[in-house]
């Protein structure tokens, strides 16, 4: 039986300094059927450089440029198009794969039925220096299988560089959503709702956590990433059957309007309190203060550092 094609798209944009690690672990996977495709979002720093040294080296890799800076999403979706393995990896080339990544993915596949359009597993965060920082499971321990809808429309519990999708989940969904200012959120909704998930309890992945990382951008001054979360939050919103999973949604919502207060996103605040006020009758108190207080652009800033310093130990 022939082994399915498995499509590696590896998103670059000022991975300079981790560029060559990160290509080094895609082309040395045990898999024996793979398409590589980089795609380099305008980076200004050498990235493109060292891809065409690459190129010159391993000519089985298909390299895009965006021609402009334009953004993660859109950049994915340009490499996804011009793909065409039946499973398809969203590699940034900051993080790291173990070699057998895409090997023990493709088996776990292999042991689902149709219905499952992602397999995703544990990852090992690193710093700058590719040294061991903790593992994901350390912190988000429970890892369902299956619907995992509710789940998704929660919590985090998904490191996105995990991730194997099948193709018809892409095609379903019309790639990531280019409107966004990340993927991740929105790509977890939108196909939790007609797909399954399976967890991998393996390591398979190094995530590099970084000061230029987009996930260490979140809660950043501009608000581009919170008015992402705000559309997802209202697709999310559409889509809910149950009331486990409005439940689910009110749960989220809270989470996002106590970040986006404590980091003074006091727009973004009462667009989050809009949508908790369309699914409860009545906030609470608590969400009633933050309204009141957000209304009056009134900064807590100690608080969120306390917050932090308890909750992450930061």
């Amino acid at each position: 039986m022939p082994h399915p094609l498995v499509t590696i798209i590896c998103l670059c944009y000022n991975h300079e300094r981790f560029l060559k690690e990160a290509l080094d672990s895609v082309l040395a996977q045990t898999y024996p059927n793979l398409e590589l495709i980089v795609v380099d979002d305008m980076s200004t720093d050498n990235s493109a450089a060292i891809i065409q040294e690459y190129i010159q080296k391993f000519p089985q890799i298909n390299y895009i440029s965006t021609g402009v800076n334009v953004g993660n999403c859109r950049a994915f979706n340009m490499g996804w198009r011009a793909s065409k393995g039946e499973f398809v990896i969203d590699f940034a080339t900051d993080d790291v794969l173990l070699p057998d990544r895409v090997e023990k993915q493709v088996e776990a596949f292999e042991k689902t039925d149709q219905t499952c359009g992602v397999v995703y597993s544990d990852a090992e965060y690193i710093n700058d220096n590719s040294e061991h920082l903790h593992y994901h499971s350390q912190k988000f321990k429970a890892a369902p299988d299956g619907n995992v809808f509710s789940e998704a429309v929660g919590r985090y519990f998904i490191c996105p560089p995990t991730m194997m999708m099948r193709r018809e989940v892409l095609e379903e969904l019309g790639g990531y959503d280019e409107t966004l200012a990340y993927e991740d959120f929105d790509f977890w909704v939108r196909s939790a709702r007609n797909w399954n998930y399976t967890y991998l309890p393996e390591v398979t992945t190094k995530r590099r956590l970084h000061q230029h990382s987009l996930s260490q951008k979140f809660y950043s001054s501009e608000g581009r990433m919170l008015q992402s979360t705000i559309k997802v939050c209202e697709k999310a919103a559409a889509l809910v059957k149950t009331p486990s999973e409005k439940s689910a949604l009110i749960k989220r919502l809270k989470y996002e309007i106590r970040h986006a207060y404590l980091t003074n996103h006091f727009t973004e605040t009462a667009q989050f309190l809009k949508l908790l006020r369309d699914q409860v009758i009545q906030p609470g108190i608590v969400y009633s203060l933050i309204s009141v207080l957000s209304n009056k652009q009134i900064k807590l800033n100690a608080v969120r550092n306390l917050y932090l310093r308890l909750r992450y130990r930061k």
